[in-house]
């Protein structure tokens, strides 16, 4: 049965899955579906067949309130999935990862339709709790925005200290290529960057969203959390975080999680064995490997870094269960 308009904005079981010129495209969704879909762009797992196309000016036509969600920024490579995962199998309600419409307002400077993605990203099944939003990088740059249109019911920042985060971007080929894309994509926010190395590029992308992130953690529900204490000490961690989203839950259910398959692979391929001492072993191996290019990013922050350094400060004082 063809939903009604106002189907499409109260039922997450109409996922708006992407703009797509003049129209909005819906894909139909369910609980199961939506855990089953690491994340929610190309890589998402329908219900079934059968998009739907809706013109974007009849849904702006219905004007609604985004209800209050609640929120994972981050700045990628920092355990956001593997968080978001592991609340969700605490239960509880809908968890997000990576709308790709959100993206799409972000990247394309397309604020008129902010409250929409919104609206569509917030809801949530009945008797369940506020929905959890796991944005992407592009979305950080409309955090204030995000907060002005629909006050968030609570925040975690998500981020990593600067060395760590280079090891993690720049690890690989595929990994610099995704660093140079999404750097040309926020050039309206970030400024031409295409004229820096691969290093001074990533330094320039992690300063800008902990800047972002450190002026965030002044809202009242918002909380920082530095990713390594969330990898070392992650069942203390995932317990502050389901307090801060309202996720009721037995205190064994956080060490239950933590001893569970969850942890032991990769949260973004579950098939594949990972696990804390991996992780620590391959940003080993990168350090090893990149010496000389974190010693360029260190001398670019030292010259151009300043309000980075000050904001890492505000974070770690805005820092989840202290």
């Amino acid at each position: 049965m063809t939903p009604t308009l106002a189907d499409l904005f109260v039922s997450p079981d109409h996922y708006l899955h992407a703009f797509a010129g003049e129209e909005a495209v819906f894909v139909p969704m369910d609980p199961a579906s939506y855990r089953a879909s690491i994340f929610l762009d190309h890589r998402a797992r329908p219900a079934r067949e059968g998009a739907l196309r809706v013109p974007i000016d009849t849904l702006l036509a219905q004007p609604a309130a985004p209800l209050a969600a609640n929120w994972i920024f981050h700045v990628a490579h920092c355990g956001s999935t593997l968080l978001a995962r592991a609340l969700e199998s605490l239960g509880g309600g809908l968890v997000l990862r990576e709308p790709l419409a959100l993206r799409q307002v972000a990247v394309g400077q397309a604020g008129a339709l902010l409250p929409l993605a919104l609206a569509m990203a917030a809801k949530r099944y009945p008797g369940g709790s506020a929905t959890i939003v796991k944005a992407n990088v592009p979305v950080n740059f409309m955090l204030d925005d995000i907060a002005a249109v629909a006050a968030p019911a609570a925040v975690i920042l998500l981020y990593h200290g600067w060395r760590e985060y280079l090891s993690a971007v720049l690890r690989s080929a595929d990994h610099r290529a995704w660093l140079r894309g999404v750097a040309g994509e926020l050039a309206p926010s970030l400024g031409d960057l295409s004229g820096l190395s691969d290093a001074e590029c990533a330094a320039a992308l992690w300063a800008a969203q902990v800047t972002r992130f450190a002026a965030a953690a002044a809202m009242p529900q918002a909380r920082a959390l530095d990713a390594d204490r969330f990898f070392a000490q992650p069942a203390e961690m995932l317990a502050a975080a389901a307090r801060l989203f309202g996720i009721e839950a037995e205190p064994s259910a956080f060490a239950a999680v933590v001893a569970g398959p969850l942890f032991a692979t990769y949260s973004k391929n579950p098939d594949a064995a990972f696990g804390n001492a991996d992780r620590l072993a391959r940003r080993a191996r990168a350090e090893a490997d990149l010496g000389a290019e974190l010693a360029a990013a260190e001398d670019w922050l030292a010259h151009h870094g300043a309000a980075a350094e000050d904001a890492v400060r505000q974070l770690g004082m805005a820092g989840l269960g202290a």
